[in-house]
């Protein structure tokens, strides 16, 4: 069972939305809408913003062109770790790689 750490939720008006999970195996808890694959989930835009602070989803997202990603991961189906959501009928989840950002630019000289 993985433990969820709330993070951030968004783009359902129903109050059951796509929502960021942090977990505590170092990986993202993504929830979001069914695609018809099990291991395919889709969510807002805005939902990536709320990943943690020098880290980024570790999944290509693949951008529908509706304001909204797919991404893969690995479906979620303990049940333990599904009670810790609150799922519509709609959605499914699953847990994908968190990377951690790094700096490969060059600072700004002060002026």
């Amino acid at each position: 069972m993985l433990t969820l750490k709330f993070l951030g939720a968004g783009g359902s008006g129903t109050g059951e939305c796509p929502t960021l999970y942090a977990t505590d195996q170092g990986t993202y808890a993504v929830q979001g809408w069914t695609t018809g694959r099990a291991e395919t989930v889709e969510i807002p835009h805005l939902l990536v913003g709320f990943a943690e602070p020098d880290t980024f989803v570790g999944a290509e997202l693949a951008d529908t062109g509706r304001g909204t990603f797919t991404l893969v991961g690995r479906p979620i189906t303990d049940p333990g770790t599904l009670a810790q959501m609150n799922l519509a009928d709609d959605e499914s989840a699953i847990e994908v790689p968190k990377q951690t950002r790094r700096f490969y630019g060059h600072a700004a000289s002060p002026q």
